[in-house]
């Protein structure tokens, strides 16, 4: 039977090679590294230990030669005596039971070695004690039978404690040079296995590459190659390209799949040409499916009958719907008509509301002729401004206010004509020029203005926030009364603040009515004096786009005081400009300037 070669059988041919010489390579590290983990176990707790617990054996059968020398020949009380019986008694049987535990993992012959040490050092402790009963008291060491049976056992080079001694020792050494080998013995192997496993490696690592780059060149020949060239042909029809030339047909996958793209690329250049005369309102072209089951060609001549259909259709549609929009564009044309109409209406009125409100603004003339040297610096927010000021003369004394009514633009405009009026009622009624009682008066008419009965009832809180002053030029006394605005007087380089009520004009705040504060202030030639509303302060911009801030606004009147009314006024205005920068206008501005 032929068997057919494949695209997949030859990959997994290649692939299978490779899988086996690294399971190979896989299986050969898993059993070196087992081995040698089993030898290194041995060496950290069978050798090692080993050797080490017999090198402290040692050490104990020398430091008990040195113990017992120290007994004989030092007579009474001294410190060697209790580290011989520590040693005896304590140490000994530690360290033996050690060495008995790891000798459970040696030969016969090891075993038996220590077994024979163990008796020798056991014989030897019993010489140590009996020397160690005899000496036992401070008169036996004057005894001389005693000294003479015992001074001989560790005095003379061939006493029985010396030779005993020297004996272990040797047999110990030779034993710990036995132990030593056998680690080293298993560490030979262990260098042996890994070995072998470089080579191992090495050989897999140089056959590994090789083998890989002979499959990558199989595969490039076999399947790559013409896989590329369909690639290369299939980017093409991508870009709506149709190749001119056909794919070699082989007789595996892919020379099946390029039978099959060059039938696809004559079936295209047959549509393609369908669609130009289609797309060039030819709908009486012809066309031939290739087969009865062709879904794009039966698709092909159906979207033929559509278009024709739709073209009628849509001809139809943009004759109505150029009808509507000429319509609709009429209609547009004739309210854009109406809006500017009323815009025009509204900003004239608008205007002329403003030349009202100017109307009501003390004049420039007026203004010089009461206080001299003085400014006033006021930027409405919109064409009308909720601000507004306010001087008369009364009774010999100078009377004037910077108002700041509720909202801006034409609500506050409404407000301030309000405002006006009610301040000149309150000035006419009465016969004071005090601050206070003319500002007890405005808040009552503005209340019964607008109908604020009380807190509960009224439906709207609207006011005003006022800065109201009353200058004696002849006796050099200022009276002062606020409602939420302050007054700012400068003397010496110092500013001081006079605060206002917390409380507006009009009804905002309690159920009975409150009675403003009289400020009494005795001034002095060269004192400024500054009123304002809260737009000044209140103003964003800045690098960080915050309010100016009443503090920074103090600092810049602290630092322009001594210039002139004017200059003064240029500069609030220069300086707050620079502050706003692109950001909107927040408020109506006012800002009053008088020096004494």
């Amino acid at each position: 039977m032929n068997i057919r070669f494949s695209i997949g059988r030859r990959i997994g041919f290649g692939f299978a090679i490779l899988i086996v010489l690294t399971l190979f390579a896989f299986w050969l590290t898993t059993i070196t590294i087992r081995e040698s983990s089993a030898i290194n176990d041995k060496i950290t707790t069978i050798y090692t230990p080993s050797v080490n617990a017999l090198r402290d054996l040692n050490v104990l059968v020398i430091n008990s030669k040195m113990l017992i020398s120290n007994w004989v020949n030092i007579q009474g009380e001294s410190e060697y005596k209790p580290k011989l019986k520590k040693l005896i008694y304590e140490e000994y049987p530690h360290i033996k039971n050690r060495v008995n535990e790891l000798a459970r993992n040696w030969n016969q012959d090891e075993q038996a070695s220590a077994s024979g040490i163990f008796s020798l050092i056991d014989k030897l402790f019993e010489d140590h004690k009996n020397i160690m009963r005899q000496l036992n008291s401070f008169e036996s060491y004057e005894d001389p039978v005693i000294k003479f049976d015992v001074e001989p056992m560790v005095r003379d080079e061939n006493g029985e404690v010396n030779v005993q001694t020297r004996l272990i020792i040797e047999q110990l050494e030779g034993l710990i040079a036995v132990q030593q080998k056998n680690a080293s013995v298993k560490i030979d192997e262990m260098d042996k296995s890994f070995s072998n496993l470089f080579m191992v490696v090495i050989v897999l690592g140089i056959a590994l590459p090789v083998g890989g780059i002979l499959i990558a060149v199989f595969t490039v020949l076999s399947i790559v190659r013409p896989v590329d060239e369909l690639k290369k042909m299939l980017q093409k029809m991508q870009r709506g390209v149709m190749p001119e030339e056909k794919i070699r047909e082989r007789k595996d996958e892919i020379g099946e799949m390029s039978a099959a793209l060059n039938q696809l690329v004559d079936a295209l250049k047959q549509t393609t040409q369908f669609a130009r005369e289609v797309g060039s309102g030819n709908f009486d072209s012809h066309y031939t499916p290739l087969s009865d089951e062709d879904t794009l060609g039966h698709a092909l001549l159906k979207m033929r009958m559509d278009l024709a259909e739709n073209e009628r259709i849509l001809e139809q549609k943009v004759e109505e719907r150029t009808a509507e929009v000429v319509r609709q564009k009429q209609e547009i044309e004739l309210q854009k008509i109406k809006i500017e109409v009323l815009f025009n209406h509204v900003t004239d009125s608008i205007k002329y509301a403003k030349r009202i409100q100017e109307a009501i603004l003390p004049p420039e003339s007026l203004i010089k002729k009461y206080l001299p040297d003085s400014f006033v610096l006021y930027k409405p927010k919109d064409i009308v401004s909720g601000d507004f000021y306010w001087m008369e003369e009364k009774s010999g004394k100078v009377l004037f206010a910077a108002v700041d009514c509720t909202g801006h633009g034409v609500p506050g405009a409404f407000m301030s004509i309000v405002g006006y009026n009610q301040l000149k009622l309150a000035i006419n009624k009465l016969d004071t020029t005090q601050p206070s009682k003319i500002l007890d008066e405005l808040s009552k008419g503005v209340s019964e203005t607008l109908h604020q009965k009380n807190y509960e009832d009224a439906t709207a809180k609207d006011g005003m926030d006022i800065s109201f002053c009353s200058l004696d030029r002849k006796n050099n006394l200022l009276e002062f009364a606020g409602a939420f605005n302050p007054l700012y007087l400068i003397r010496d380089g110092e500013l001081q603040e006079i605060k206002g009520n917390k409380f507006p004009i009009g009804v905002f705040l309690g159920k009975e009515a409150r009675s403003f504060t009289n400020h009494k202030l005795e001034v002095q030639k060269g004192d400024v004096i500054y009123i304002f509303s809260d737009g000044y302060a209140d103003q964003f911009g800045g690098p960080k786009g915050k309010k100016f801030m009443q503090n920074q606004f103090k600092q810049l009147l602290l630092r322009i005081h001594q210039d002139p009314l004017d200059l003064q006024r240029e500069t609030l205005d220069r300086r707050i400009e620079e502050w706003r920068g692109d950001e909107e206008q927040v408020d109506d501005m006012l800002v009053m300037g008088v020096r004494i």
